[in-house]
């Protein structure tokens, strides 16, 4: 099973959150970042439709897959401001 895991953190002015290299928009205060990405990690878990994605790879060539909607992942949200703290 895949693991997602969302950061919050401060991110330009103010807070947000992240996945990898990624941040959301900014939120006035660490809270409304916390409660926002708690919520997207929630959000992760309800089942959707199957459906045929397709991307982009680095290289420019398009890749096509199959996504099951009933294959959901796991999901964690880590406050990078509280693991700092002694």
């Amino acid at each position: 099973m895949t693991k997602v895991t969302y950061h919050v953190g401060e991110h330009d002015g103010g807070f947000a959150y992240r996945l990898g290299d990624v941040w959301s928009e900014s939120f006035p205060d660490h809270d409304a970042a916390l409660a926002a990405a708690r919520s997207a990690a929630e959000r992760q878990h309800l089942e959707g439709r199957d459906a045929e994605i397709s991307f982009q790879l680095a290289d420019g060539r398009w890749q096509t897959e199959h996504a099951s909607g009933g294959d959901r992942p796991e999901t964690d949200v880590v406050d990078d401001r509280a693991e700092k703290s002694p």
